[in-house]
């Protein structure tokens, strides 16, 4: 009887013992973050939304900057080499690159909303989400040339935008994002693969951008999906 009546008892012991020790366990920075925006893309292509936003991306781990968010200071800073062919090269998902002495990652991903949280991004890698500079890259895919076309972007901060290996336009100073805060004139989508490139440079607090593409009437886009390149 002595016995089963303990029995129980120390059962209770090493239970609240072993919840004891988990609950003081450290855990890893990394294994309490999420990005609740962001998820891994899971298909191959993705469309754009209902409303044309490009939502499949790939996003470089945050670099150090300092500085104001002017035109000019914007202007110089994505014109340093920070890495080799930053204006030209076509990153894989899991590329390394080194960046005065620190490693930082490409990364794709999926929004789920209609714009790209870098904040979200960067606090999930326990990486620094003021005085950042982010580069972002996509492919957009048409299936025929298309003119008189626009890029529409928005960006919280300063950002500025290439389509094709040709800067398409620019937002600077401290600003909120705002859906077609700025718009390109009009260009040409290549039949095949556009590459689509953007310096998103953030002072502090949240961050983000959206971009998408207007048609020669002004609509969003129709016709065109989103890839990147995997490992």
């Amino acid at each position: 009887m002595r016995t089963l009546r303990r029995t129980p008892v120390l059962v209770l012991m090493l239970i609240a013992a072993t919840i004891g020790i988990a609950a003081v366990r450290p855990q890893s920075a990394a294994a309490r973050r999420v990005a609740p925006s962001l998820v891994t893309p899971a298909t191959p292509t993705k469309a754009p939304d209902a409303d044309g936003f490009l939502r499949r991306w790939l996003v470089l781990e945050p670099i150090r900057v300092t500085g104001p968010l002017t035109e000019d200071s914007i202007q110089a800073l994505v014109k340093t080499d920070y890495f080799p062919n930053q204006l030209t090269a076509i990153p894989r998902d899991g590329d390394r690159l080194t960046v005065a002495g620190t490693e930082v990652i490409w990364h794709a991903v999926d929004t789920l909303g209609y714009n790209v949280n870098l904040f979200h991004f960067a606090y999930a890698l326990n990486k620094p989400t003021s005085n950042v500079l982010f580069w972002v890259v996509t492919i957009v895919n048409a299936a025929r040339e298309t003119t008189g076309v626009r890029l529409a972007i928005g960006s919280n901060a300063a950002s500025v935008w290439w389509v094709n290996g040709k800067e398409a336009i620019g937002l600077y100073n401290d600003r909120q994002t705002v859906v077609d805060d700025g718009v390109s004139k009009r260009l040409t989508l290549n039949k095949g693969p556009n590459v689509i490139r953007a310096a998103i440079v953030n002072a502090g607090g949240a961050t983000d951008f959206c971009a998408r593409f207007l048609d020669d009437e002004d609509r969003p886009m129709k016709g065109i999906t989103v890839t990147v390149l995997d490992r």
